[in-house]
């Protein structure tokens, strides 16, 4: 058996942090979702490959992906070659670099019905933006998504109730359920000629939550009816983007959006965001005033350009997609053995999974915190993330600790 880890150096760190930082750690790496904190690293030092250490030493295969921008795996030496080389020349100039013009190309040619881009930093930037565009573009307030689905921390994004949020924020805001094309329909009979924008994951994939596909014909019928509206249809492609197919998710599931926001995967851990659009919308976009300090920042554009030609090198859809299906197999297999279903919902490339003999989820938490603290970095709230560097051997040690961890928990005494 594993000897389980300790973080004391983590621990001695955070009380620090939290007496100078608002909670120690905020946002979404904040520690109040590891449940049990105990068995969570709270701060990192290194990394490479599919593994990063903590500040205590201890080694994790890493299936959160500094939660979705490693894709191709850490310090991965052809992104950073081509960022070093960029930074050689410049980096935040006083004029844009000829990367970008270089990035948008490439984009273009990859990302299908896609015309154009622009750049930002986070996913937050662009999924903003793109409500400002849609608006722009119909002279219309009202935005319809997906409730429980996530696109940022603007206010806009976040409901009433949430410190710091009004409910003027969120009022030209419409939620429906996934899934429900007659919701959207509704809306748009209860608001005739005001629904500026739909805005929806390629799946939705909330916290907390099992995650769904698309139902079959699902954004089909959603892309008729904006169309038949004159609703903007924007694709936020945060998470997903690049992961489940090259061109967008949009492509791998046979639909044509207005607008495609992506972020995470597109630079394997440098900061850009893009969104992309049709030429109808092209206009519009160039109407809007929206920019960054740092948005012109050419590091990122050339690793993001070094991060597309090897995600297309090295097929690294299909690897991810393989190695998710091995994952998911062997975990649930080896639940099965122990007496306990783990059923695993969404793409096998970002996969959420849970326990299902317990609909408290303190079982899954236990098990997920008894995987990490045997070096195999699992939360319990969020979807995963697989990469293009997981390897076999990875996968291997990765199933001997979960085993471990379902021998700690015990056999489920229901099931025998």
């Amino acid at each position: 058996m594993t000897t389980p880890y300790t973080y004391e150096n983590s621990r001695r760190l955070f009380e620090k942090a939290a007496g100078v930082i608002p909670c120690g750690i905020y946002g979404h790496f904040s520690p109040a979702p590891l449940v049990p904190p105990e068995h969570y690293p709270f701060f990192a030092q290194q990394a490479s490959g599919a593994r990063f250490t903590d500040i205590d030493g201890n080694e994790f295969i890493d299936y959160m992906c500094a939660y979705g921008p490693m894709v191709l795996g850490y310090n991965y030496e052809p992104v950073d070659r081509a960022a070093l080389a960029q930074l050689e020349k410049g980096n935040c100039l006083s004029c844009p670099g000829p990367v970008m013009v270089e990035l948008v190309e490439k984009l273009v040619n990859t990302v299908a019905q896609m015309d154009w881009a622009f750049f930002a930093k986070n996913g937050n930037d662009v999924t903003s933006y793109a409500l400002m565009v849609a608006r722009h573009a119909t002279g219309r307030k009202k935005i319809v998504a997906i409730r429980g689905g996530y696109h940022g921390t603007a206010p806009w994004a976040q409901t009433f109730g949430h410190h710091g949020v009004t409910e003027e924020d969120a009022a030209q805001m419409v939620r429906i359920p996934w899934n429900d094309t007659a919701a959207f329909e509704a809306v748009l009979e209860q608001y005739p000629g005001q629904v500026a924008g739909f805005i929806a994951t390629p799946y939705h994939h909330p916290v907390f939550a099992d995650n769904e596909l698309p139902a079959q014909g699902y954004w089909q019928k959603i892309e008729a009816l904006c169309r038949r509206h004159g609703v903007v249809l924007i694709v936020d492609d945060i998470r997903c983007g690049f992961r489940l197919d090259l061109s967008g998710s949009h492509a791998y599931f046979g639909f044509t959006p207005d607008l495609v926001c992506f972020c995470k995967a597109i630079g394997n851990g440098y900061p850009i965001s893009a969104l992309m659009g049709t030429e109808a919308m092209k206009s519009a976009a160039a109407k809007v005033f929206y920019t960054g300090s740092y948005w012109f920042s050419a590091v990122p554009m050339a690793a993001a350009i070094a991060t597309l030609d090897e995600m297309a090198r090295i097929n690294a859809a299909a690897a991810m997609l393989a190695y998710g299906e091995k994952l998911r197999d062997g975990l649930v297999e080896t639940a099965r053995r122990h007496g306990y279903n783990l059923k695993v919902s969404g793409h096998p490339s970002m996969p959420y999974l849970r326990i299902t003999d317990d609909p408290t989820l303190m079982l899954h938490q236990q098990w997920c915190g008894e995987c990490t603290r045997r070096g195999a970095f699992f939360t319990s709230h969020h979807n995963w993330f697989v990469s293009a560097a997981h390897t076999e051997e990875d996968l291997a040690r990765t199933l001997e600790i979960a085993d471990e961890a379902f021998a700690v928990i015990g056999d489920n005494p229901q099931k025998k």
